[in-house]
């Protein structure tokens, strides 16, 4: 079935954010303040483990920096990070739109999220995806719990993120190499990092701004791909 793993992984993040909100209702206020400290140091703790986990394989060590540069002025102008939160406050108040950047954040720009499509897509091979999909599930229902009901708009978030990603690698096939992959995990691990930090309120990164820093590495490797033959002759 094309893309059965990008839509077990959808299904897992809305029951889990289903469940989640169910827990949130009867929730005292210091026991929500202990999940958003958890949540905080799950998310910088997962961050710093992708960058360290990747760091090594880069080829291109200053590629994240040029990435993050680059994508933060964009993201900037647009004022993507203020945007967002303007939407969803007018929509539901709180601290939802902390939340779902957050989720968004931990179930897109993952190494298995951004690998499990492709392999997908490129082997048939759903194992990466079922096992995001069980690790999703349960970051799903600890996100709801803390933030409500509105987390499972981070679904069909997912879905689309993924399903590009199938897309894309159908199309370009072998390019998509595990190289590309870890320098779009370093710049994925820098932006989860950040979204921690701003949970546990030691700084408000606007992590959101940075998301065009997730096409600089793979425009870059466009850019080697048709001009590594000029530069040879």
């Amino acid at each position: 079935m094309m893309m059965l793993g990008t839509i077990v992984n959808t299904v897992t993040i809305t029951v889990g954010s289903i469940a989640g909100s169910l827990l949130h209702k009867g929730l005292k206020e210091k026991y929500s303040e202990a999940l958003f400290t958890a949540m905080g140091l799950a998310a910088a703790a997962l961050g710093i483990n992708t960058v360290v986990r990747y760091m090594p394989k880069s080829q291109y060590p200053v590629l994240f920096i040029v990435s993050l540069a680059c994508g933060l002025l964009i993201g900037s102008m647009i004022d993507i990070d203020g945007k967002f939160n303007r939407l969803v406050s007018r929509r539901s108040g709180g601290n939802l739109a902390q939340g779902l950047s957050t989720g968004i954040l931990l179930y897109c720009i993952g190494a298995l999220s951004i690998l499990g499509p492709i392999q997908s897509a490129l082997n048939g091979d759903n194992t990466f995806l079922f096992t995001n999909a069980t690790l999703d599930l349960v970051t799903s229902m600890v996100l709801a719990s803390t933030y409500g009901i509105g987390m499972v708009i981070a679904a069909p978030v997912l879905f689309c993120w993924q399903g590009s990603i199938y897309m894309l690698a159908l199309w370009l096939g072998d390019f998509m190499s595990e190289t590309l992959l870890a320098e779009i995990s370093i710049v994925g691990g820098v932006m989860i990092a950040c979204s921690g930090c701003g949970i546990l309120k030691i700084r408000d990164f606007k992590t959101l701004n940075m998301l065009p820093a997730l096409a600089v590495p793979p425009l870059w490797f466009i850019l080697l791909h048709f001009a590594g033959p000029l530069l040879k002759l």
